[in-house]
């Protein structure tokens, strides 16, 4: 699937996250809504680290998810999507042809691909790690719940929206494409991710998972909130 039909296939990109009202949407819309299509590629790069974080938090939800259910065979299945899997693989510096890792592990071998400043890494690092232990703090159940959020719709629009960003030339920026885009492709799949995780029905209770995100990115490319 090319990034263009990605971007512009309308009917792909409407939210299937639930009954319309809850707060958590109105942030998933304030997301998609911050200054993309201005940013510069190295505050693209700084929104890959955080993502890197996020795409840990992640991880940790999807790992509590399956403790709590553990019969639960759908969610084994998305496990199977999102761990210990080989489905972004090949891409050159990142992952061999075949290769399996949890998708946080190809996040965090894309930000080795152009190397920063140390003290903008600093930075970046206090950033996520900040982020992660505020979400750690939050309830099992309702990170759990968050899952289908993001699986069914709501990082799908997040993805569509970053990549209206105009720079990608960068070996980093390029992996980070790379993995947006296949997300999009597993997400929107009407038997893919989303379908796997629909179930656990998400509600307001998961709003400040979300709006810890938005902060994070904001935190970690401000230029984000500038309106033109």
């Amino acid at each position: 699937m090319s990034v263009d039909v990605c971007i512009n296939n309308q009917a792909q990109s409407l939210a299937r996250v639930g009954p319309k009202g809850f707060g958590f949407e109105d942030v998933i819309d304030d997301i998609c809504h911050l200054n993309w299509v201005n940013i510069g590629p190295e505050d693209l790069i700084n929104v890959a680290w955080a993502y890197y974080y996020f795409s840990t938090q992640f991880r940790e939800s999807l790992e509590i998810a399956r403790n709590l259910y553990p019969d639960d065979d759908r969610l084994r299945q998305l496990d199977h999507g999102e761990r210990d899997t080989d489905n972004l693989s090949p891409w050159p510096g990142v992952a061999a042809s075949g290769e399996r890792m949890n998708h946080d592990e190809f996040m965090r071998r894309t930000l080795d691909l152009t190397t920063i400043p140390e003290s903008r890494q600093g930075s970046l690092a206090a950033i996520g790690q900040s982020y992660l232990n505020r979400v750690r703090a939050m309830d099992d159940n309702v990170r759990a719940l968050a899952l289908a959020s993001y699986e069914d719709g709501g990082l799908e629009r997040v993805f569509r929206a970053i990549l209206k960003a105009p720079h990608w030339n960068d070996r980093l920026l390029q992996a980070f494409k790379h993995f947006l885009t296949e997300h999009i492709r597993f997400d929107s799949d009407p038997n893919g991710h989303g379908a796997l995780c629909r179930h656990l029905a998400p509600d307001d209770r998961i709003t400040p998972l979300w709006s810890e995100f938005r902060q994070m990115l904001v935190n970690a490319a401000p230029r984000l909130i500038d309106r033109q």
